[in-house]
This record gives structure tokens, C-alpha cells and sequence, in this order.
């Protein structure tokens, strides 16, 4: 089993394996809610090509504040809400690599 977690603002790293333009990422999902404790797994955790697990961490509007914190928000949400305990054989981020801040340092 495969899961994958697009950590880039943009939200454009699942795109492909699930034939949609964009997924809702928790960022926008959190913001809509109240706050990401509102959110349930499977309003983020889309199943894409080959069974293949599919999340998007999103961020902030560019140049509003740091997506490092966002990935952060989305991964301790993922570890709270289980989606790491489902015998995954590989979890594959998705990093953006214009880095220009120290939050992924």
C-alpha cells in the first residue's frame, strides 16, 4: 500500500493519480471547518489510481505566512487521525524545492 503526501503549497502533487484537477487540501478544509480537530480522515484521504492513498497538505496564500507550519499541521493531523497505522509499505512527500524560508530546513 502507497500513500501519498503532497506538501506543496500549490496542491498539485496528487493531481494526476486521482484524474482531477485539484484536491481540497487540509489547510482549506481546516480553514472552512474551524480548525483541522473538524476534520475527519476521510474528508482529506482520497483513493487514486491503483488504491493508491492521496493527501494534500496546502499552505498559506504565498508570501502570507510559512508552509512548513501547514505541512506540519497536516502531518500530525494524519498521525492523529491513523492514516499512517493502515500497513503502508511506502509514504512518499512531496516537497516543494523552491525553498525560500527556514520552515523546511
Amino acid at each position: 500500500k502507497v500513500m501519498i503526501v503532497g506538501c506543496d503549497p500549490k496542491a498539485d502533487s496528487t493531481r494526476l493519480i486521482l484524474h482531477a484537477k485539484a484536491q481540497n487540501t487540509i489547510m482549506e478544509m481546516a480553514a472552512e471547518a474551524g480548525s483541522v480537530e473538524d476534520l475527519e480522515l476521510e474528508d482529506v484521504l482520497k483513493a487514486g489510481y491503483g488504491g493508491i492513498k492521496c493527501v494534500e497538505s496546502g499552505g498559506p496564500e504565498p508570501g502570507v505566512g510559512c508552509a512548513g507550519r501547514g505541512v506540519i499541521t497536516a502531518i500530525n493531523f494524519l498521525e492523529d487521525e491513523g492514516a499512517y497505522d493502515d500497513d503502508l509499505d511506502f509514504v512518499f512527500y512531496d516537497v516543494l524545492g523552491d525553498v525560500v524560508c527556514g520552515g523546511f530546513a
